[in-house]
C-alpha cells in the first residue's frame, strides 16, 4: 500500500489498519509518512504511540530535528524517558545538538546522573570533530578472554551495542590494544585466546580530529566502524559507517552551496523562511556585484578602442562565457580530488602541469574552431578574427590555471576549497580574459 493510501486511513481515523499496515513497514518509510505535512502534531502522536515500543524509539531517530522537538514538546515525561533510555548514545546527542536549551534541560531531567556526566562531557567536544559523532556503545574485549569468554560477553552485551561486528580489546586503563572482527572470534578454536587472534595494527581517529578527515579515513579502508581514543589513547568510543555517511551528505551539500556561492545551511529548504534563505545568498552577490565593477572598469579604460572597432564588442561575451566555463571546469576537479583526498597539497605542481598541458590542448582546438567561424561564416577581417581567436586560446590557458591552483590555495589557507568555485572564478576570469582581449586588440589592430 502506498503512502497516499495510509494518509487517507490516517485522515478517516481507520487507526486498526493503519496499526496493521505499519507493523509490516521498515522504520525509515514510517517516518517519512509520518512528516507528512498534511498531518498536525496530535495524530502524528496517535499513530507513533501505536507503534510497538523499540519500533517507535527507531522510528523517532528517523524523523528530522524540527519533527523531533514537535513530538518531544507533545510526549509525557514518561514517553520522554523512555525515547531517552533507549536511544543509541550517537543518536541521543544528536539529539541533543540540534534541540534548543530548555528542551535540553528537561531531556537530561530524565538521564541518570551518570548519563548527564557522559552527555556534557560529549556536548564540549567541537560540532564537526570525531568526538561528537562517536558512541560510547561498541563491544569490549580483554586480551587474555578466550574465544569462548568472548562469545559469551557479546552474547551478554551485544543487543545494547551499535555493533557488533567490530571488537576492541582494551587493557586495565582503557588503552586500545587491538581489534578483532567478530568473524574471526565465531571460526575459531573455543580455547583460543584474544590476544593471539586480535590485530594490533590499527587505525583509528582523535576525539579533536575533524569530521571531514574520520570521512577520509572511512572513505580509504571501508570500515564499518572506526575506534576514537583521546590523546591518552584511551578508547573513548568508536563512529560507525551510517554516522559518517551523514557527515559526507553534509559536506558534499556545503560544497554545493559554497561553490552556489551560497553560505551553507543544515536547515530543509521547504521549512527555511524567504529572509532566512535571502540571507544565506545575498552576502555572496553582493561581494561577486561588486568585484565585477572591475570588468566595468576595464571596459571604460578601452572605450577608445571599441569605439574606433565596435565589433570588437560583440565577441566579449563569448569570451568570458568560455574562459569562466574553463575555469569552473578546471576548479570542480581538483574541490572534488582535494575533498576526497585524491589529491593533497603536495601534488599543487603536478595539477599545474597538467592543466597547463588540457589547456593547451583545449585551447588551441577551440581557437581553431572560432577562427575559421569567424574567417567564413562571420565574415570578419582576418585582424579581429586573429585577435579574437588569440585572446580565446591565452584565456583558457589562463582560466584553467587558476581553477586548479586557487582551491589548493585556498586549503593551504585553512579554507574550504569550494569557495574557489565557479562564482568566483569566473568574475577573476572575466577580467583577466578583457586585459587579454584588449592588450591584444591594441597590438594586431594597431589603434
Amino acid at each position: 500500500m502506498d503512502e497516499l493510501n495510509i494518509l487517507e486511513l490516517i485522515q478517516q481515523k481507520k487507526y486498526v489498519e493503519v496499526k496493521k499496515i505499519l507493523s509490516e513497514m521498515n522504520e525509515v518509510d514510517i517516518a517519512e509518512i509520518l512528516e507528512d505535512e498534511e498531518l498536525d502534531i496530535a495524530t502524528i502522536l496517535i499513530i507513533f504511540r501505536m507503534l510497538p515500543k523499540d519500533f517507535a524509539v527507531e522510528v523517532f531517530a528517523h524523523f528530522s530535528s524540527e519533527q523531533q522537538l514537535n513530538l518531544v514538546n507533545a510526549m509525557t515525561d514518561k514517553e520522554l524517558k523512555y525515547i531517552i533510555d533507549e536511544l543509541f548514545f550517537d543518536d541521543m546527542i544528536d539529539l541533543l545538538e540540534e534541540m534548543p536549551a530548555n528542551i535540553v534541560s528537561k531531556i537530561l531531567m530524565q538521564s541518570s546522573s551518570e548519563e548527564r556526566k557522559l552527555i556534557n562531557q560529549f556536548l564540549k567536544y567541537p560540532p564537526d570533530s570525531a568526538g561528537s559523532l562517536m558512541t560510547i556503545e561498541y563491544v569490549e574485549l580483554k586480551k587474555d578472554m578466550t574465544v569462548k569468554d568472548a562469545m559469551a560477553h557479546i552474547k551478554e552485551t551485544g543487543l545494547s551495542k551499535e555493533t557488533v561486528y567490530t571488537c576492541y580489546v582494551t587493557d586495565k586503563n582503557r588503552s586500545l590494544e587491538g581489534i578483532i572482527s567478530l568473524r574471526l572470534i565465531v571460526v575459531s578454536n573455543e580455547d583460543a585466546l584474544i590476544r593471539d587472534l586480535m590485530e594490533d595494527e590499527i587505525i583509528y581517529v582523535n576525539t579533536h580530529d575533524d569530521q571531514e578527515t574520520v570521512a577520509k579515513v572511512f572513505r580509504r579502508y571501508g570500515f564499518l566502524a572506526l575506534p576514537v581514543v583521546d590523546t591518552q589513547n584511551r578508547l573513548t568510543g568508536i563512529i560507525t559507517v551510517d554516522d559518517i555517511m551523514d557527515v559526507m551528505e553534509q559536506e558534499a551539500t556545503e560544497d554545493f552551496q559554497r561553490m552556489a556561492a551560497m553560505s551553507p545551511s543544515d536547515d530543509p529548504y521547504l521549512s527555511s523562511s524567504v529572509f532566512t534563505l535571502s540571507k544565506k545568498r545575498i552576502s555572496w552577490l553582493l561581494i561577486l556585484m561588486v568585484t565585477a565593477t572591475i570588468s566595468g572598469r576595464i571596459i571604460s579604460s578601452y572605450e577608445e578602442l571599441l569605439s574606433s572597432a565596435v565589433i570588437l564588442a560583440s565577441f566579449m561575451p563569448m569570451l568570458m562565457n568560455t574562459g569562466g566555463s574553463s575555469g569552473s571546469q578546471a576548479s570542480t576537479l581538483i574541490i572534488r580530488g582535494l575533498a576526497t583526498g585524491e589529491i593533497e597539497m603536495s601534488d599543487v605542481f603536478r595539477v599545474l602541469w597538467k592543466e597547463f598541458r588540457v589547456s593547451v590542448v583545449v585551447g588551441i582546438a577551440l581557437a581553431i574552431v572560432n577562427f575559421l567561424r569567424l574567417m567564413y561564416i562571420t565574415r570578419a577581417s582576418f585582424t579581429v578574427s586573429l585577435t579574437v581567436s588569440l585572446t580565446l586560446f591565452v584565456t583558457i590557458v589562463i582560466a584553467k590555471i587558476v581553477g586548479c591552483v586557487a582551491p589548493i590555495i585556498a586549503k593551504k589557507l585553512r579554507l574550504d576549497p569550494a569557495i574557489m568555485a565557479a562564482p568566483l572564478i569566473t568574475t577573476v576570469v572575466d577580467a583577466v580574459a578583457l586585459v587579454v582581449y584588449f592588450s591584444i586588440a591594441t597590438v594586431l589592430i594597431g589603434i
